[in-house]
């Protein structure tokens, strides 16, 4: 161990940062080097180089957020179209859930294990009042990856099939279980063999999706669940053909497959209605749910099924499933039922799709201008995809933006496609600004690549 009284005066430096209203120049300066240097010595030294905040002039160290915003240590605003890969869908430190937050952390933050935590029961509650069909059942986890294991699991369990089915560009995860669903060899290459009995399809092809189900039950295989995002996000938001969640729907019906549905990015209101699935009247076996949930305040993931999948065996050994020790904890409890609150109240989903279809105006006019730069426009709500004639011309244009103060990211760390997801409260006039900048970074970016 570094000696103890070194150790301390650097924590007590630290906590005092965090109490602080205003920091010193001096005080500014020495976080951002040990920012910098501590990323790469303790974090991990290829972080740095996908991020836009280094790429610039000087670094810009995050410490504020507020509504569509957040900020540097030295005031920088940007305007978040990145939302966090979709979490901020209400808003940077939203009061009305931080208020809630506070109160709950006033009387308790974590439970015993062992008495009965009333927020897990009101939550699991609301969640299956606004989510679709006869979903029910409640799981909570910490994170997306996580909320998935347990449904792929829970598929097992419930069904006795040994086979799962994916597509072709999915993104579930990085634990073992959903980089195995993944559909992206990057990130599934270096773990090989991972979870074996997965056969993947294209996506939006539900004739592919029968083909695989009815090949492994003809040689004598049993299909535990289809997975699927209703719209594919880090493969760069795409939407699959009209009809496609249904027909699979059918087909899972017909050969007694689960239907897993992975909303941890669609859902929550982010796609114009609270989910994905509702846009298509499909209710699948198993929801998962995320991201957005914890209303940007806190991690919070889950599953919801319908009755029929919580098996016997579950009844009887509750903690066969999983059994996380944060999960569903009353802090997290309280952000996501203040969450869902806010939601119904202000009409998000709604908020969502009248915003959505203002910005994608916006961005099918610049597309129109600037045709030898991007390929192609697609999204709805706000989760929007602008793809570019390459991977660098993408890039550029995200950095033009970063340099601009608008923040924005690629998809499965390639820039070809980058995402829009900005929060439901942004302003139309901040919309209007994401425009102009953008009009500016495509303007440069034509030039520097002659296109």
């Amino acid at each position: 161990m570094t000696n103890k009284k070194t150790v301390l005066k650097e924590l007590n430096e630290v906590i005092d940062f965090i109490h602080s209203d205003s920091l010193s120049d001096e005080q500014k300066e020495k976080i951002t080097k040990d920012t910098v240097h501590y990323f790469d010595t303790y974090v991990s030294p290829g972080w740095l180089k996908y991020r836009k905040s280094v790429s610039t002039n000087a670094a810009v160290v995050e410490w504020k957020d507020y509504g569509a915003y957040c900020s540097g240590l030295y005031g920088e605003e940007f305007i978040d179209c990145l939302g966090g890969f979709g979490i901020y869908t209400c808003g940077h430190r939203n009061a009305e859930i931080i208020d809630t937050v506070k109160a709950q952390l006033d009387h308790q933050a974590l439970h015993s294990q062992e008495l009965l935590d009333p927020l897990r029961g009101y939550l699991a509650k609301a969640v299956s009042d606004i989510t679709p069909g006869d979903l029910e059942k409640c799981f909570f986890t910490n994170g997306g990856a996580e909320a998935v294991e347990m449904a792929l699991k829970l598929a097992r369990i419930a069904t006795g099939g040994k086979w799962y089915i994916s597509t072709v560009g999915a993104f579930h995860g990085k634990s073992m279980g959903a980089v195995s669903m993944g559909g992206k060899g990057t990130y599934r290459t270096p773990y090989a063999p991972m979870v074996q009995q997965v056969q993947h399809v294209e996506y939006g092809n539900a004739a592919d999706m029968r083909k695989a189900i009815r090949n492994l039950k003809a040689v004598g295989e049993s299909v535990a669940a289809v997975i699927l995002e209703p719209i594919q996000g880090e493969a760069g938001i795409i939407i699959p053909p009209k009809g496609y969640l249904k027909e699979v729907r059918e087909i899972c019906d017909e050969y007694g497959v689960a239907l897993i549905f992975d909303e941890i990015q669609t859902g929550m209101g982010r796609t114009g209605t609270m989910f994905r699935c509702e846009a298509e009247g499909v209710t699948p076996d198993i929801l998962t749910f995320g991201k957005a949930f914890g209303g940007g305040i806190m991690p919070i993931t889950g599953i919801i099924c319908r009755p029929h999948m919580w098996t016997e065996e579950l009844v009887e050994n509750p903690w066969l499933l999983g059994s996380p020790t944060f999960g569903g904890n009353p802090l997290a409890c309280s952000a996501a039922i203040a969450t869902i609150k806010y939601m119904l109240e202000n009409d998000i989903p709604q908020q969502c799709a009248d915003k959505g279809e203002y910005l994608l105006k916006g961005l099918n006019q610049l597309a129109e201008k600037y045709p030898t730069v991007i390929s192609e426009v697609r999204g709805t709500g706000l989760m929007i995809g602008l793809e570019f004639v390459t991977s660098d011309v993408g890039y550029s244009v995200a950095k033009g933006m970063f340099e601009r103060r608008v923040l924005t990211a690629g998809t499965l760390v390639n820039a070809k496609c980058i995402r829009f997801e900005p929060a439901a409260v942004i302003s139309y006039e901040d919309m209007e600004q994401v425009i102009i900048r953008l009009d500016a970074s495509l303007a440069d970016t034509k030039v520097e690549f002659g296109l």
